[in-house]
């Protein structure tokens, strides 16, 4: 969506309603969106019946389709933004979803607290490039800042009371996927789920490829769909399948 029309729609809807709103468009055109359809695959990729960690779970989309279509699953959905959470729940509330579990932390690589940004670009607040301010990540850092409690995967009690085997991680937090991964070191050791991840091309990308290369993991696309695994200045994609 242009940002002149977020900008109208933001200020003539309100912000939460536009968010609302925005987020039922996207889960009832997602099937049909070029762009998700590696995440599509993704879904096909998990056994039912698991524990699925939604790591930036922003508005909903992606936990309302986990939810619907891995019904014997739980999903834990991590999100540390206020009006985002409110939205989720909202989402979550109108589609009815009972397996769907709030996490309102941000994930990292420590517990605690950390300061989160919501970018805001010609005055469109863009809740979806929300992230972790920290000295590796240089974009998009001017905006409403917000301080949240920090959470490593390893020691999240949701994970740990549920005593269910964690089948897939669908993460997606801005350039702060490193830090994620190095917190769920023990978790991803243990359980060897099916991770999903968009990365962009930069030193976290490279940082995220080491780590789970170590331990065990190779790094796969979709190519002609199917899974692939990667080639470096072949494959231009974000979108990344890391499969044990």
């Amino acid at each position: 969506m242009k940002s002149h029309v977020k900008k109208i729609l933001q200020k003539v809807l309100g912000f939460e309603l536009y968010l609302f709103l925005f987020s039922l468009f996207i889960i009832k055109t997602l099937r049909w969106n070029k762009k998700e359809g590696d995440f599509i695959h993704f879904i096909r990729q998990i056994p039912d019946g698991g524990l699925v960690l939604d790591i930036g779970a922003n508005i909903g989309v992606m936990s309302v389709w986990l939810s619907t279509k891995l019904p014997n699953s739980k999903i834990l959905a991590y999100e540390p933004i206020p009006q985002n959470i409110k939205t989720l729940k909202r989402v979550i509330d109108h589609y009815r979803l009972h397996n769907v579990q709030v996490v309102e932390k941000a994930v990292g690589n420590h517990n605690g607290s950390v300061e989160m940004v919501m970018p805001v670009l010609k005055d469109v607040r863009m809740q979806g490039l929300s992230h972790v301010k920290h000295e590796s990540i240089t974009d998009f850092n001017e905006g409403n800042t917000y301080t949240a409690p920090i959470i490593r995967l390893d020691q999240c009690p949701g994970i740990i009371e549920s005593g269910l085997k964690v089948t897939a991680i669908k993460l997606d937090v801005e350039n702060f996927e490193y830090f994620a991964l190095q917190g769920a070191h023990e978790l991803i050791s243990k359980h060897r789920p099916v991770i999903y991840t968009e990365l962009w091309d930069n030193d976290n990308r490279n940082a995220c490829f080491r780590f789970i290369q170590d331990i065990g993991y190779k790094i796969c696309v979709i190519e002609s769909n199917q899974l692939t695994e990667y080639i470096e200045g072949k494959h231009k994609t974000q979108n990344f399948f890391f499969i044990p």
